[in-house]
């Protein structure tokens, strides 16, 4: 198979706290059945949260969507997974269907584009490739896409691992801050 394999990622339900396990479960089917070219990544929907508690900052991880799993699988039918995929994910152990599935034997809707970015930036992870951007704090940027674009900013910090920075943009006379990500700026000014 040469050419490129379209991936969509589907979310499953399952017992609320049992989300590792299914996790667990479904990647050692993954394995056991002969599914890693159809079934590829598989996540729990988790954030890093940071919490004070007698005066002390501590690190938490939080279940955003508590009996829930994503699963990124090939979909080479019009968006939608094989039959195989589908037959091994709906009878793993714990999972109790799939989210967008009408029932009586249909198979789920993929989550768009934009949820799956939405789900990952949350997350931490990063779902595009990464940006080679050289940038320092006190530098004007030019914002190129986003609510703000076509004006200038000033970078106050940078977050090469999220790979997002935070300027601040003049609006209606005022300093506001934002965050970018590094394919909304350039850092190549015009001068006139």
């Amino acid at each position: 198979m040469s050419e490129e394999i379209e991936k969509s990622w589907f979310v499953v339900h399952t017992y609320s706290g049992y989300e590792h396990k299914v996790k667990a479960n479904l990647e050692s089917r993954t394995q056991t059945m002969g599914m890693s070219e159809q079934i590829f990544r598989i996540l729990v929907p988790e954030q890093e949260v940071t919490t004070i508690q007698d005066g002390e900052a501590k690190q938490t991880v939080e279940n955003d969507f508590p009996g829930y799993v994503l699963v990124e699988m090939a979909t080479p039918y019009e968006d939608n997974m094989t039959d195989e995929a589908w037959y091994v994910v709906r009878n793993t152990p714990g999972v109790t269907g799939f989210l967008g599935s009408h029932g009586a034997g249909s198979k789920p809707n993929s989550l768009l584009p934009e949820e799956v970015d939405l789900l990952m930036k949350r997350m931490g992870m990063v779902t595009r490739e990464q940006v080679d951007l050289d940038v320092a704090v006190g530098q004007t940027v030019k914002i190129i896409s986003g609510p703000f674009s076509g004006m200038e900013g000033v970078v106050t910090s940078i977050d090469q691992e999220k790979q997002t920075l935070e300027a601040t943009v003049a609006v209606f006379g005022r300093e506001t801050p934002t965050e970018l990500d590094f394919s909304d700026v350039d850092t190549t000014l015009d001068s006139l």
